[in-house]
């Protein structure tokens, strides 16, 4: 018996029973030409700074809807949907011309000049106000329109994992995660608009549109959230320790492009939150999240060295066009078999070779990973991507049946199933799809194509049942969101600059136990 076996032998149907799941979505409001709306947060939709399911990403033009802590992907998919299908009424009944709709790509609509994509805004506390301000930062840094790419954060745990075990389950994931670009990635094709002035290696496609013929998801390669000064990090995960120095170092060092741009331009205003080469921990771009969840006020570095890893973050999940909410329930299922699988396998340290590896392998899957022979790297040497994903898709086989077993099902051996099945007939993939409808219905418009997609995905979740219990319960939550709002910014007494200092200081990211020692 491998260790792997033993491990999973070892997992009771009660700790598997245990398992949680919780969705965050991203997508961007859309006009019926294709293009970004440009309007202000619906006001229905509650107070972007405080509602718990619903709030607004980098844009004030990206709704993030966000689901609680869910015992199985049935009920986070029930979740997910009476969201979706709250934020659609409330948008339908601002317009009835139903102008305005969510983007069901992860690649965005029709863009405006950069300087045009409207940040978020959260109000006049000083919590609200350095959420706008780091969003400035990130246009400074990235280009406002690299922010508005979208996706599915899938956030997991299991009870009884220790940070340990956590970050060896990271580094499989980071080994393994071209797996779920092959399987899920659904962004082969962008509109000309995001890469217009940009340096890039797309092929044009129809009318202004680019795209890779063999792309699995861009917004994981090359186009997607990359930026020079973060190349230059080199982060390992083979301990809390030493991921949490990777951070630390990287959220107090100076970067001398950032240095330059100032905290505040001549007339004032703010351009960044601080001039570091991370100006928060959230900005510190990633396949995968370690996660605790925070205190008030308190980092989230802080957080994870002072109480460990609570759950992990998945964050390189494309929206599924041909899903009204961006996500199937066999989906989270996979997903779910997927990291017990990086959890219960051998998974030695990483190096700073295989960290350059696995940077190669995840660039070449986004832009060819439904290429036929395509060839990988493992451990330095060749590895074609077909293969590779059969030896991890066996192995998930066994942990999939001993889920079902613990659930009384066999929805778990299903979801692993049809990613066989998917892998044997690439052309069954997501992202084979979006070309292929683009192609046959929409003249390869990757925007008229969205466009059309996004408007049936609206029609079926306005067609589902709706009570005017959820309506009154939606609706008492935007009410009690603008009054927390209310409360934080009238309880708001300390100068915002005096803020931003304190909230960036190294000090607030060292546990107690740690700060009390002399250097």
């Amino acid at each position: 018996m491998t260790s792997t076996d033993e491990r999973l032998a070892a997992l009771t149907p009660q700790r598997l029973q245990g398992m949680r799941r919780g969705i965050e979505k991203e997508s961007l409001r859309s006009l019926p030409t294709g293009a970004l709306a440009l309007t202000p947060h619906p006001h229905p939709l509650g107070s972007a700074l405080t509602h718990p399911h619903i709030t607004t990403d980098f844009s004030e033009s990206q709704v993030e809807l966000i689901t609680g802590v869910h015992a199985s992907a049935e009920a986070c998919m029930a979740e997910i949907t009476e969201v979706h299908q709250f934020v659609h009424r409330a948008m339908a009944a601002l317009d009835a011309h139903g102008d305005e709709n969510l983007w069901v790509s992860s690649m965005p609509c029709g863009l405006p000049s950069d300087e045009t994509i409207p940040l978020g805004r959260y109000g006049t506390s000083n919590v609200g106000r350095a959420k706008s301000v780091y969003r400035m930062g990130l246009g400074h840094r990235y280009g406002r329109r690299m922010q508005t790419i979208s996706g599915i954060h899938y956030n997991w745990s299991l009870p009884g994992v220790s940070s340990e075990e956590y970050f060896d389950l990271i580094r499989n994931f980071r080994r393994h995660a071209f797996l779920l670009l092959t399987l899920f990635g659904a962004s082969p094709a962008v509109c000309g608009s995001f890469v217009e002035g940009r340096p890039h290696q797309l092929e044009p496609i129809g009318e202004g549109s680019m795209h890779m013929p063999y792309g699995t998801s861009l917004r994981m390669g090359r186009l997607g959230y990359q930026s020079d000064a973060q190349a230059t990090l080199s982060v390992s995960y083979n301990s809390l320790e030493g991921y949490a120095a990777s951070l630390q170092d990287a959220l107090t060092r100076p970067y001398p492009l950032y240095r330059d741009l100032g905290i505040r331009n001549p007339g004032g205003e703010y351009n960044q939150l601080a001039t570091t080469l991370l100006q928060i921990e959230n900005e510190f771009y990633g396949t995968i999240r370690p996660k605790r969840t925070i205190r008030q006020g308190e980092r989230p570095l802080h957080a994870l060295r002072e109480r460990g890893v609570e759950y992990v973050e998945v964050r390189c999940m494309d929206l599924d066009p041909f899903n009204p909410v961006g996500i199937s329930a066999q989906t989270m299922r996979f997903i779910d078999i997927f990291l017990l699988h990086c959890l219960l396998s051998d998974s030695p340290p990483d190096t700073p070779a295989e960290i350059a590896e696995l940077a190669h392998n995840q660039h070449l899957t986004a832009a060819r990973g439904r290429e036929p022979g395509l060839v990988l790297s493992r451990q330095g040497k060749p590895v074609a991507l077909v293969d590779w994903a059969d030896e991890i898709l066996t192995a998930c086989l066994p942990i999939a049946r001993a889920v079902d077993a613990a659930e009384g099902s066999v929805a778990y051996l299903q979801a692993v199933q049809a990613a066989q099945a998917a892998m044997r007939s690439p052309e069954t993939l997501p992202s084979a799809r979006v070309l292929a409808t683009m192609s046959s219905q929409f003249g390869d418009s990757f925007v008229a194509c969205t466009r059309a997609q996004s408007v049936v995905a609206r029609d079926a979740l306005l067609a589902m049942p709706w009570t005017e219990e959820q309506q009154a319960r939606f609706e008492a939550a935007s009410r009690l969101s603008f009054a927390e709002q209310k409360r934080i910014e009238d309880a708001d007494t300390m100068p915002f600059e005096i803020y931003r200092e304190q909230y960036v200081s190294p000090n607030r990211l060292v546990p107690a136990r740690l700060a009390a020692v002399p250097a």
